[in-house]
């Protein structure tokens, strides 16, 4: 029994509710609701990735020699050709090392040239039985160490001269320079790390992909890589910002094993950076379109999420809308779903206004 205290407090807080509502009742308004029939139909699924764009060309510029650092001829972010100069190191020692070993070069040539001279003059004075074999090969001893000994200062010279070249460092390809640690007077040696030239004029994009999405493809065209890779559809790359890059890319490489940590293999798809927009390093998504053929399409409004359940909620020949347990595939837009189990074609769901519904209520037209 509800004492004469609780109804007072009843009959106050409903007058505080309609004293709220200007005195009248609260209205139901019934919600009106949207429907589709079940049908198959091809969709083109866009597939994302994340990627890191990298230059097909990146090469870390160390020198070759010891020394120190006399110029920096390039700056951060330049765009430089093949050939050009980037870093110019003291080449006094260098040039001095070569002009030694020329100067001794130069002297072990004029050492052989007089010891061909003896030798051929000893054999024609063996010939005519004037000297001795021993003279003869004695002469012909002295030519070879006299031959040996211009091969010697040659390969000095030559290595003198490279080490010479290596005080001038130059663009091995074409591209975009990255930071530069060091400065003009720094002492640098082999392993010194100058700078990153990336050559961009094509980027790649290397992402992950799960083994099962290239499952069928990878099996019906196993044996013919190229195949399987020019069957691929043209990709895209979205930057951080969800803006497109203006050119299409290609994959152009899968590795032929599957990590075993995560599943998955390695891509690679290549874009040309003709005007330079692409930079080594920059992190994004690549997108790969991929055909799905007659599958049943719905809006991802049309599914309630109920713990780990996916529901939808089909129509009866009552007008009334009643739950139905669905499976997904991992596939799908941003703005539909494809329905693998729970639905068949022909039924009609309700789409827009699916997570107000209970259990057997009525559909409004």
């Amino acid at each position: 029994m509800i004492d004469m205290k609780t109804k007072q407090l009843f009959i106050l807080a409903a007058a505080v509710v309609l004293a709220a509502c200007g005195g009248k009742a609260p209205q139901v308004t019934p919600t009106s609701y949207q429907t589709l029939t079940i049908s198959e139909s091809d969709i083109s699924v866009p597939l994302k990735f994340s990627a890191t764009l990298k230059g097909t060309a990146d090469v870390t510029i160390t020198p070759q020699i010891s020394g120190q650092l006399m110029e920096v001829c390039i700056t951060e972010g330049q765009q430089v050709k093949k050939g050009q100069v980037l870093f110019r190191i003291d080449s006094r020692d260098a040039q001095l090392e070569l002009e030694s070993a020329e100067a001794n070069l130069l002297s072990a040539q004029a050492q052989e040239s007089s010891a061909k001279l003896e030798f051929e003059s000893n054999k024609n004075l063996y010939e005519k039985k004037i000297v001795s074999k021993y003279v003869l090969d004695n002469a012909e001893n002295q030519y070879k160490q006299a031959q040996a000994s211009v091969a010697q200062y040659q390969a000095t010279a030559n290595r003198a001269r490279v080490n010479l070249g290596y005080c001038t460092i130059t663009a091995p390809v074409d591209g975009v320079i990255g930071s530069i640690p060091v400065y003009a007077g720094d002492q640098v040696s082999p392993g010194t790390y100058l700078t990153l030239l990336s050559g961009n004029a094509k980027m790649y994009a290397e992402f992950s992909v799960s083994e099962s999405i290239l499952a069928e493809r990878t099996e019906a065209e196993a044996k013919d890589p190229e195949k399987m890779l020019a069957a691929m559809p043209d990709v895209s790359f979205l930057f951080k910002n969800g803006s497109e890059y203006s050119k299409k890319g290609r994959i152009t490489s899968i590795t032929g094993t599957v990590d075993r940590t995560t599943g998955a293999l390695t891509c690679k798809a290549t874009f040309p950076n003709p005007n330079g927009v692409l930079y080594s390093g920059i992190q994004g998504t690549v997108v790969i379109p991929i055909d799905v053929k007659e599958v049943m399409v719905v809006p991802q409004n049309a599914i309630v999420r109920l713990q780990n359940k996916s529901l939808a909620y089909k129509v009866g020949a009552d007008s009334c809308a009643y739950s139905t347990i669905v499976k997904t595939a991992g596939i799908g837009s941003d703005r539909d779903l494809v329905v693998t189990e729970g639905l068949e074609v022909g039924d009609v769901i309700v789409t827009v206004g699916a997570n107000n519904l209970v259990e057997g209520q009525r559909v409004i037209f």
